[in-house]
């Protein structure tokens, strides 16, 4: 019967400290989202040969490249 009257307690801390752990998570916007991670399945892939510097360096020079050159023919016209 000890054990009960121990177990009562704890049960009540521990139930109370459940729903102040979800009020908290609540306010902070854990549960905003639910589809977000559900949906992903359905999105691209990012591949690795898209991530690297060189790449995305020769795309900046290409379109500065291309920039200049409109600007050269609307100059010449």
């Amino acid at each position: 019967m000890d054990v009960v009257f121990g177990l009562i307690p704890l049960m009540l801390f521990f139930g109370f400290l459940v729903v102040v752990v979800f009020i908290w998570m609540a306010k902070t916007g854990h549960f905003d989202d639910l589809d977000g991670a559900a949906n992903s399945i359905f999105m691209d892939d990012e591949y690795e040969e898209d991530k690297s510097p060189l790449k995305s360096k020769e795309k900046e020079i290409n379109q500065e490249t291309s920039a200049k050159q409109s600007e050269k023919q609307t100059k010449d016209n």
